[in-house]
């Protein structure tokens, strides 16, 4: 299975390396079983000569779900691989979470920015740091905004995720610092996803033991309204469109910041239902 994000949809998805070097998050079922590894670097570049032949590309994003984790010079050779094989290549995207973004130094990204790396999505789920340590991601939120202010710093844009549910104990604490890590960060995108309880992952065995629960869809908005409100961002795009979400929203920041908020809130105090998007269109 390779996951790629929404944004990449018309872009060629090259498997650079398989599963993810952290895997260890509770809610994710993508990479479980799966050794992480680099793919040969002989065999990948094969794989570019043959998409190159087929038409030109616009956009190349590099799979799977930490590819920015390869050594640095190994990355570099990729990138004029498809720079120099692509005709029309104007942008690369990568996965990249903090543990490897931090791998990198300014110099070096700023080098794999001006080899077409365009944009580096990155996991952080949280600010909040107990809601950081149940998921098992590795990290806390000091460390998240020193990786993503790394990636602003060397002029790659930046697309953040965060989710919606996580932490039904910590709710306020978690939307709250999410919103504040955001706002330190200041990325080029946010973009909010609803946890998807799935069978075989932790947080699926907690929920089986009764020790977790998932929020309801009104609490799970209010979280939104509470990681908007108190997200600032000198530009860019604030989106819950995922097909997770049960209110997409697409806000341009800060300017379309207050619309949403009330259109929010109204939503919850309400309780509308006929609001939501129903949960046949939230399969996954």
């Amino acid at each position: 299975m390779v996951i790629r994000p929404p944004s990449e949809a018309r872009s060629l998805i090259l498997q650079a390396t398989f599963g993810c070097s952290h895997n260890k998050c509770t809610f994710c079922p993508t990479y479980k079983g799966t050794r992480f590894r680099i793919k040969d670097e002989e065999r990948l570049f094969a794989e570019i000569d043959e998409m190159a032949a087929l038409r030109p590309w616009r956009r190349v994003f590099l799979a799977d779900g930490d590819a920015l984790i390869i050594p640095h010079q190994r990355l570099v050779r990729i990138l004029e691989k498809l720079r120099g094989s692509i005709r029309g290549l104007e942008r690369v995207g990568i996965y990249g979470n903090a543990k490897a973004i931090m791998k990198k130094s300014v110099e070096e990204l700023k080098e794999l920015r001006a080899l077409g790396l365009g944009i580096v999505y990155f996991g952080l789920e949280s600010g909040d740091d107990e809601t950081l340590a149940f998921i098992d991601k590795g990290r806390t939120g000091e460390e998240m905004i020193a990786a993503g202010r790394r990636v602003k710093q060397a002029g790659i844009e930046l697309s953040i995720t965060v989710l919606l549910g996580v932490s039904p104990d910590r709710p306020r604490e978690h939307a709250i610092h999410t919103g504040r890590v955001l706002s330190a960060i200041d990325p080029d995108y946010v973009g909010a996803l609803t946890v998807m309880v799935v069978p075989g992952t932790p947080l699926w065995d907690l929920q089986q033991r009764g020790i977790w629960r998932l929020p309801d869809e009104f609490a799970m908005l209010e979280e939104l309204a509470l990681i908007l409100a108190h997200t600032d961002m000198t530009r860019g795009l604030f989106m819950s469109n995922h097909a997770s979400n049960y209110v997409p929203l697409r806000v341009r920041m800060p300017e379309e910041k207050p619309a949403a908020l009330q259109m929010l809130r109204e939503i919850v105090g309400s309780r509308n239902r006929d609001a939501l998007k129903p949960e046949w269109l939230r399969a996954l």
